[in-house]
């Protein structure tokens, strides 16, 4: 299983590039929002609020990061200032890649 950190530098590497614009444009909705496309190209602001929510986070919460409730995402984001609406995308996404490797 890689770590919460891994899993951020892999979701970083398409971030702000044309390749990751491409992607976001593809799935936005009508409202023009593409949150699900965070986890394949995250803009620089997400990425930087979800770098910023993982530097906090403790070392428990890194280890399970897979099995975080909703309140505690919800406390490390509101600790971080960060929207709680991208860390539960990243969080989940993080525990469904888990889920799919093992």
């Amino acid at each position: 299983m890689i770590s919460i950190e891994q899993y951020l530098d892999k979701i970083a590497r398409f971030s702000d590039n044309e390749f990751g614009k491409l992607v976001r444009n593809q799935f936005k909705d009508i409202q023009g929002t593409s949150e699900l496309a965070m986890l394949a190209a995250p803009s620089a602001e997400e990425l930087e609020q979800l770098k910023k929510a993982v530097a906090i986070m403790t070392p428990a919460e890194k280890q399970n990061a897979d099995s975080l409730t909703d309140q505690q995402i919800q406390r490390i984001a509101a600790d971080a200032r960060i929207d709680p609406a991208n860390l539960a995308i990243f969080i989940n996404g993080y525990a469904l890649h888990c889920k799919r490797v093992s």
